[in-house]
This record gives structure tokens, C-alpha cells and sequence, in this order.
């Protein structure tokens, strides 16, 4: 067996996904590309956003990118988020945000539960201890706004994934 397959119940199966290196160009320009579709999905992320509290903006869009291993978005968001005055403890706790929830509201932690479920939603759909524990914290048209904020960035990570976008390459 090559170092680029894998071996799952005693069969040889398709070669593993390699990882594009740090020095690929991106695959495309989609703002360029599918201008339409990109102002389209910038319309949804600004109607997302309304009436949310930008530091759980943030924090949302921070937690998605790292379960979506989007380094790009990462980047951008916990930039962001710097700008916005948010601490580094905060920031560094999101990645183990269950571990470390002293360092976040329960209003904030709710948002996180809902957003690990909704990104990783082919592992087990979002429970409805999930959904009822956002919903606790979050009027309807908030909950709208967050299941919204966190389908977006879901979007635009697998944009970002998918075209191949460098992490530090935007203006920010």
C-alpha cells in the first residue's frame, strides 16, 4: 500500500485527499468569477448579522471556521475580532470552548453548542437539547439570525476551502 492510500475494512480504497501546500495559487477568483452568486451570499451574511451581538458574530464565525479547518476565515474572523476588542484568552478558548466555558456567557456557549451542531450537522442533525438550549437564550428572530450567521459561514468556508483561499492574503 502507497503512503496516499488507505486501508479500511482489509480493502485498499481510493487514494487519500492531499492537502494543497501553503505555496498554491487560488483555484479561482469567485468574487470575479460568479459575481451574482458572491453579492448573493454577501446580502445573506449582512441580513444574518442584524440584530446579533457582533462579539457573538464573531465567536460563531470563529468556531465554525476552525471545526471547518478554513485557515483563511480563521484568519479574518479572529482579526476581526481583535479589532473588536476581543481578548486573546477568548480567542484562544474557542477551539475548546466545552473545556473552558468559564471564559464565555451562557448566551455565548448556547450559540457555540448550536454551532458545533449545525456545522458538523451529518454526524448526528442538531438534538433538541441543542436547539432548546439556543432557544432558551435566543427570541425566534434571534435564532433565526444565528442559524442564518451560521449556515453563512459554513458557506463561506467551503468558498473559501473549495477555491483554495490563503489564510493572510485578504486586506485585513
Amino acid at each position: 500500500m502507497t503512503t496516499t492510500e488507505i486501508k479500511t475494512n482489509d480493502r485498499t480504497t481510493t487514494p487519500a485527499t492531499t492537502v494543497r501546500s501553503n505555496t498554491t495559487t487560488p483555484r479561482l477568483d469567485f468574487a470575479k468569477t460568479a459575481p451574482k452568486v458572491f453579492r448573493a451570499v454577501i446580502g445573506l451574511d449582512a441580513a444574518a448579522r442584524a440584530g446579533l451581538d457582533p462579539t457573538l458574530v464573531e465567536l460563531v464565525q470563529i468556531r465554525a471556521s476552525h471545526l471547518n479547518r478554513c485557515a483563511y476565515c480563521l484568519h479574518m474572523h479572529t482579526t476581526d475580532a481583535r479589532k473588536a476588542g476581543e481578548s486573546e484568552d477568548r480567542l484562544h478558548m474557542v477551539a475548546v470552548w466545552q473545556e473552558a466555558d468559564h471564559f464565555f456567557t451562557e448566551r455565548e456557549q448556547a450559540a457555540l453548542a448550536l454551532t458545533d451542531a449545525v456545522t458538523r450537522i451529518g454526524d448526528a442533525g442538531v438534538p433538541d437539547e441543542v436547539y432548546d438550549r439556543a432557544a432558551a437564550h435566543f427570541d425566534e428572530e434571534e435564532l433565526a439570525h444565528l442559524l442564518a450567521l451560521i449556515l453563512t459561514i459554513n458557506t463561506w468556508n467551503r468558498i473559501a476551502l473549495s477555491t483554495a483561499k490563503r489564510a493572510g492574503t485578504d486586506e485585513r
